[in-house]
Formats: structure tokens, sequence, C-alpha cells
């Protein structure tokens, strides 16, 4: 009686941790350990309307100007993103002679993801300081407010396909541009 029982026992036991072992592989070992540090790093495309005519020095100015830009962003986990850029707006239609440039960081909040479309919107609110030609010769502190989204296109490869910010800066008169961009990103890691 007593072999019946410990075979049995051991039956058990075996069972049990069969059972066991099947349980826990239903976590991957990536989704168990995987980090959510990703970096991205990515160059922009914009389009600027100033808030001040550069011509005349009243009024906004009718001319747009056009500009590249780099950005750099840091997700440290799901809700807590980071994103610094830089924008250098030289190029215009008219040679009004507008120049904007602006160096910002903030956080970046992603509102939602839409696995089927690969697609992130997210809004943003960065702080720093700027610099026109013609009238500021030095730097001004500027927040801007923003949106967009940014679309995967490979696994390390987004495009931003559309980027929205209005700017406030603190000079006198207060200068409020608003700025549009795309772009494309890399991720390193």
């Amino acid at each position: 009686m007593n072999n019946v029982f410990m075979k049995r026992l051991l039956v058990a036991l075996f069972a049990l941790s069969i059972a066991a072992a099947l349980s826990a592989s239903a976590q991957t070992v990536p989704a168990g350990t995987a980090s959510g540090f990703q970096l991205r790093a990515g160059a922009l495309g914009s389009v600027n309307q100033p808030d001040f005519s550069y011509l005349n020095g009243i009024g906004i100015s009718p001319n747009r100007t056009y500009g590249v830009g780099t950005y750099v962003d840091a997700r440290l986990s799901r809700w807590v993103q980071l994103e610094a850029e830089a924008r250098w707006m030289h190029f215009n239609v008219n040679g009004e002679g507008n120049r904007e440039d602006t160096y910002l960081a903030g956080p970046r909040v992603p509102i939602y993801t839409f696995h089927w479309a690969h697609t992130t919107p997210y809004v943003k609110f960065l702080v720093g300081w700027g610099r026109a030609s013609g009238f500021l010769d030095h730097p001004a502190f500027a927040m801007a407010y923003g949106a967009g989204f940014d679309m995967r296109l490979t696994k390390h490869l987004s495009w931003r396909p559309i980027d929205f910010e209005y700017q406030q800066w603190r000079v006198n008169p207060t200068l409020i541009p608003y700025v549009g961009s795309t772009g494309l990103s890399y991720r390193f890691f």
C-alpha cells in the first residue's frame, strides 16, 4: 500500500508541475523583461506664419517662412515622454528677410495608439527660447503648445505627417507665431 501511495503521489506532483509550467509560459520573456525606453531622432520640414512683419514693423506678416529642423523623442515609459526640437526658419519667397530660430524641449503625451493603422496622436508642451532677425537680436523665452501624430512605417522608421505648434514668445509685444511641420524619424533603441 505504501508503494501504491508513493506512485500516486509522484504522478500527482508530476501533473502539478506540468500544469504550473504550462501556465507560467503564458507570458513571453520579452514582454516580461522588455524596457520601455525608446529613442527616436528625426528631421523636419516646416512652414511658419510669423506674427511680425519684418518689412514695415507692424501687423502680421502676409509672408510665410520655410525651414528645416530636427527633433529627438525619448520615451521613458508609455506616459512619460520627452521631446526636444530645433527649427531654423530661414527661407522665404519674397526675400523679406524673415528669420526665426527656436530651440524647445518638454513633455510629450501620446493620446492613444491605433494599432491597426500604426498611428499615435500626441500633444506636447515645450519651452525654450527663440530668436528672430531684424527686431529681436537677443534670445526670447518661448513656449509652444502642439499636437500631431506619428505613423510607424517599419520597425525603426516613422513618419510624422503633421505636427502643429502654437507658439508664444515673451517679448514686448508678445509674439504668437504658429508652425506646421512634417518629418521622418529613426528609432535607435
